[in-house]
């Protein structure tokens, strides 16, 4: 039986992404996203709940991210879900999931100050867990 990793979200950014490279030059931006869901509860009341998520972004897609994607703008992400742990400064395991992804698609106007809206991209395969950083002080993010 196949099986499926796919996330699809549409929401904003809560901040400049972070673009670095690894040691081997290869591009890698983060940053995280907010999206919001909007319900009635039991009383009929209007409530809000909003979900935050870590994206990374590799090679030319973490550029354009970098370029184009700012505090505030909407943007479509289509990724895998992906849980990395590594040990901490205290000695302690740590777990952190994020959303790899695949392809994007800026969204909505450009901001005052903005770059003009780039098409939607699709990326080059994320490097393999042998090409990660091993060590905590290498992590992206």
């Amino acid at each position: 039986m196949a099986s499926v990793n796919k996330a699809i979200l549409i929401g904003n950014l809560g901040a400049d992404p972070e673009l670095r490279y690894t040691a081997s030059g290869t591009a890698v931006a983060g940053f995280n996203m907010a999206t919001t869901e909007r319900y009635k509860d039991k009383n009929g009341e209007l409530q809000e709940r909003t979900e935050w998520h870590s994206i990374v972004c590799w090679g030319r897609l973490g550029e354009l991210a970098n370029e184009y994607l700012r505090k505030g703008r909407s943007v479509y992400i289509e990724g895998r879900i992906q849980t990395r742990n590594y040990e901490d400064k205290d000695g302690i395991k740590r777990y952190r999931t994020e959303i790899v992804a695949q392809q994007m698609q800026f969204l909505g106007g450009r901001a005052q100050g903005d770059q003009p809206s780039a098409p939607s991209e699709t990326a080059s395969p994320a490097p393999s867990e042998s090409e990660l950083p091993a060590d905590d002080d290498d992590l992206p993010f």
